[in-house]
C-alpha cells in the first residue's frame, strides 16, 4: 500500500514532508486538504489533534507532526536519511530543526495570523513581539551557519525544516544580508524545495500580506 500524505501545498510545515520524499525518491500519495476534497479534510481530523498537517498513513501506521514524519520517510528510499547516523549530528540536526519550527516559523505565522483576524481584532504589539523574535533568531542562526547546510555538509532534517521556514519569514520580515540570507538562497536552489516552491506558486494569492514579487 502507497504512503498517503495529507497537507496543502502552501502550508510551510508540510513542505518539510514534501521536501523529505523527494530529496529520498519516497513514492506517495499526496491528499489535498481544501473545501473541495472534504473526505480529506475528515480523515486529517481524525489524524491530528487539531486538524493541523501534515499526517501520514502507511497502511494501519498513522505519523502526525511533520519532524515525525520526516522520521518515517527515512525507512524508505535509498538517497542519505534526514536523520544522521552518527548520534551527536543527528541531536544537533533535530535541535536546529526545531528552532527554525518554533523561532522562525510559529512568530512568522504569527505575523501572518495577525494579519488574517478581522481588522478591529488585530494587535499590532503582537506582530511586533513576533518580528523581536525573528530578528533574535536570524541573528542566532547567522552566526551558526556555514557555507553548507544546517548542520555542516549534509542536508538533514535541519534543512527541511529551515526551507519553509525561511522562505516565508523573509517575506513577512526581511532577513539581512548576510550568512543566513545566503543559506536561504542556497536552499531555494535545491531541487527539491525548488520543487515544493514551483508547486506552491498557484497558491500565493492565499498570502494575507500580498506574496511578494519574488522567491
Amino acid at each position: 500500500m502507497k504512503i498517503k500524505l495529507y497537507g496543502h501545498p502552501f502550508a510551510a510545515f508540510v513542505w518539510k514532508a514534501l521536501i523529505a520524499a523527494y530529496e529520498r525518491g519516497v513514492p506517495f500519495d499526496f491528499c489535498m486538504i481544501d473545501p473541495d476534497h472534504t473526505e480529506n479534510a475528515a480523515r486529517i481530523a481524525e489524524l491530528s489533534p487539531t486538524g493541523q498537517f501534515p499526517a501520514l498513513t502507511d497502511g494501519h501506521i498513522e505519523v502526525t507532526q511533520s519532524n515525525s514524519v520526516i522520521e518515517y520517510l527515512d525507512r524508505f528510499g535509498h538517497a542519505p536519511t534526514m536523520i544522521p547516523d552518527d548520534p551527536d549530528a543527528a541531536l544537533t540536526s533535530r535541535m536546529l530543526a526545531s528552532v527554525f519550527d518554533s523561532y522562525i516559523a510559529e512568530p512568522m505565522q504569527q505575523v501572518v495570523g495577525e494579519a488574517l483576524r478581522p481588522e478591529d481584532q488585530q494587535d499590532s504589539r503582537r506582530a511586533a513581539e513576533a518580528r523581536v523574535v525573528l530578528d533574535k533568531s536570524y541573528a542566532w542562526l547567522s552566526a551558526r551557519i556555514g557555507a553548507g547546510w544546517a548542520n555542516g555538509d549534509r542536508f538533514s532534517i535541519a534543512d527541511c525544516a529551515a526551507a519553509p521556514a525561511l522562505f516565508y519569514a523573509d517575506w513577512v520580515h526581511p532577513i539581512p544580508e548576510g550568512a543566513l540570507k545566503s543559506y536561504r538562497k542556497r536552499l531555494l536552489e535545491r531541487p527539491s524545495v525548488a520543487r515544493v516552491v514551483d508547486e506552491a506558486r498557484p497558491y500565493r494569492h492565499l498570502f494575507p500580506l500580498g506574496a511578494p514579487d519574488r522567491d
